[in-house]
């Protein structure tokens, strides 16, 4: 189930966005002024919509505040249509713009477009909380501190984060971080998430949780 977030000061187009997405295998979590933001974990989305006319923060001052906490597509919805606000909100960390009146079906078009693009591998960072996970750099941080990890820790820690909520089994995981030709047995994970645990106990987080007789997952 893929998870947005829609944020406008016009309740009704929230109404209106989470019919949309009824049967959609899409769950649209609706907010109509910007200060509760806060109330969600802004990290845990796949998409986010966002108005650019609003009253105290416009939508591109929130998307500067949010884009660096999040990595996920953010479309603009605005009423505006001149070339120059496009180019504003392309420019600040926006991905896509829909203009008001937009159809349902292309609502729907362009969402699971972008869906579908963020389902493959990512190329640079993953939030979880107060944690960061560097992709590209193979490294993990809690806050500005990084964490040491091995790479099989990394290969693990980074499985379970791009798929939250997500139950892996041993099994899945070993193959996953080692792959089908390995001359080992799945207890090695069981080894490697302790040792994962441990070293996040220095900031008091646990990054998974057990699922008694299957293995493990990232709790969303």
């Amino acid at each position: 189930m893929n998870k947005i977030l829609a944020i406008d000061d016009d309740i009704g187009i929230l109404k209106l966005i989470q019919r949309a997405f009824l049967g959609q295998d899409v769950t649209v979590t609706i907010i109509d002024n910007p200060d509760e933001l806060s109330s969600v974990d802004i990290t845990s989305f796949e998409l986010i919509l966002l108005d650019i006319m609003m009253p105290d923060m416009d939508g591109f001052e929130l998307c500067e505040k949010i884009r660096k906490k999040v990595d996920c597509p953010i479309i603009f919805l605005s009423a505006l249509e001149e070339e120059q606000s496009i180019l504003t909100g392309l420019g600040i960390g926006g991905d896509d713009y829909l203009t008001k009146p937009f159809s349902i079906s292309e609502l729907r078009a362009r969402v699971h477009a972008h869906l579908r693009r963020e389902n493959r591998t990512k190329e640079h960072s993953i939030f979880r909380g107060a944690i960061r996970i560097d992709l590209s750099g193979a490294r993990v941080f809690v806050k500005d501190q990084k964490v040491e990890l091995t790479k099989s820790e990394f290969m693990i820690l980074k499985l379970l984060a791009m798929h939250p909520g997500r139950t892996y089994s041993r099994e899945q995981i070993f193959i996953d971080t080692y792959g089908y030709d390995r001359d080992s047995n799945e207890s090695v994970i069981t080894e490697h998430v302790k040792n994962i645990r441990r070293k996040f106990d220095n900031f008091d987080i646990n990054p998974f949780v057990t699922v008694w007789g299957i293995g493990y997952k990232w709790e969303e």
